[in-house]
């Protein structure tokens, strides 16, 4: 017998992997569900898209009710990463949320190193456009508040469960408003302009999750009817906004407005931003914090491993329990500029001083591949 033939003859004998019973063995009975949902409960979240994919049981058992009660007993609720994206010739935009892709025991080794994340494809159907809504979140749940539809504003709510990953109707605004400012101040969502035409009393309004109802909240006076509001930020507990009149604050816990000065004016409400830990961070051509103490916009230091982002690419910010989760895109050119790569990091923030904040890159990966023309509507995070 030549070499090759002892070599194939020897490849034969050697275990395949088994992916489901053979004749020669018995399949364990299965496992109670309590039991089950005992055990994903303790998994992270980050793992669940890849075991939705397990059987049609597991998908069900993970959009239980019961898992997230159990989950909320052990102490188990974290950080999750949602994104949405409106894609060429489509209407309705898709959302995705960031997982951990499952090592193949088969899979080749890369030359360049992934640190195994991804965003994963939320089957939801029918999800109500969001590009011109206020979008905010309240523990599990994601507002899309308001909007427009063939330029006609909306007084509309839609929640997204994060945890079964389901749409629902919430009531709706007491005002029709196309792209308001929405804000979280404990717990309860504050919406402020998007009004087409408005009076001292409709500029803003707030909405209680707890009871389900709207509330008008009194203006600061007549001048800021018409007022557009192009960004707004809550810090310290006082919801911060700028517009055609720029510089406004409202204190909900006093319910009494105030004039801000301009030096937080500078630059964040026109590029992508998030409050995180009671800080103001924006991105334009480098990282800034605003310093409440000393009124001033400073540059974030650190940040090694972090790539310099294209001019003509966008970025996202958002507050990942605590982190700074960056998201970026640049075109892919194995696809002849046709596609892009959607990127994210997740940046540990230290502040060793008053006067500094250093970023560390825990890990960064590509994402997603998308088409060169879509749109990035946000990147928000839910604790789940």
């Amino acid at each position: 017998m030549s070499p090759p033939e002892r070599k194939r003859k020897k490849t034969k004998k050697k275990p395949s992997l088994v992916l489901g019973p053979t004749p020669e063995s018995t399949p364990n009975p299965s496992l109670p569900d309590d039991l089950v949902v005992s055990c994903l409960a303790r998994v992270s979240r980050l793992q669940y898209p890849t075991l939705s994919l397990v059987s049609k049981s597991f998908r069900s058992l993970l959009a239980s009710p019961e898992l997230y009660k159990t989950r909320s007993s052990l102490g188990h609720t974290e950080s999750c990463l949602y994104v949405c994206i409106r894609f060429p010739n489509e209407t309705n935009p898709r959302w995705f949320t960031l997982c951990q892709k499952p090592d193949h025991p088969f899979a080749k080794k890369k030359k360049k190193k992934s640190s195994g994340y991804a965003l994963a494809t939320i089957p939801i159907p029918h999800s109500p456009p969001a590009h011109w809504s206020g979008l905010v979140t309240v523990g599990s749940n994601i507002y899309n508040i308001g909007g427009s539809i063939y330029k006609t504003p909306l007084s509309t709510v839609s929640v997204l469960d994060c945890q079964s990953h389901t749409w629902r109707e919430a009531p709706s605004m007491l005002i029709e408003r196309y792209y308001p400012a929405a804000n979280v101040v404990d717990g309860k969502i504050y919406v402020t302009g998007g009004c087409e035409e408005c009076d001292n009393s409709s500029w803003m309004e707030v909405f209680d999750p707890k009871t389900q109802t709207w509330e008008l909240v009194p203006s600061h006076g007549p001048e800021i009817c018409g007022c557009k509001i192009y960004k707004s930020a809550v810090i310290d507990g006082k919801l911060h906004m700028f517009g055609t009149q720029n510089g406004l604050a409202y204190k909900p816990r006093e319910g009494r407005w105030e004039r801000e000065g301009w030096e937080m004016d500078l630059g964040w409400p026109w590029f992508s931003y998030s409050v995180i830990d009671n800080v103001l961070f924006y991105y334009s051509d480098g990282f800034k914090w605003y310093d409440t103490e000393a009124r001033v916009w400073r540059q974030m230091k650190g940040l090694k491993g972090l790539p310099k982002f294209a001019h003509y690419g966008c970025v996202k910010l958002a507050d990942y329990g605590g982190k700074m989760a960056v998201l970026w895109d640049k075109y892919l050119p194995s696809s002849g500029y046709k596609k892009k790569t959607i990127w994210c990091a997740v940046v540990a923030l230290e502040r060793p001083s008053s006067e500094e904040i250093w970023g560390k890159v825990e890990w960064l990966d590509a994402v997603l591949t998308v088409p060169e023309y879509y749109e990035f509507v946000c990147a928000m995070v839910a604790t789940v």
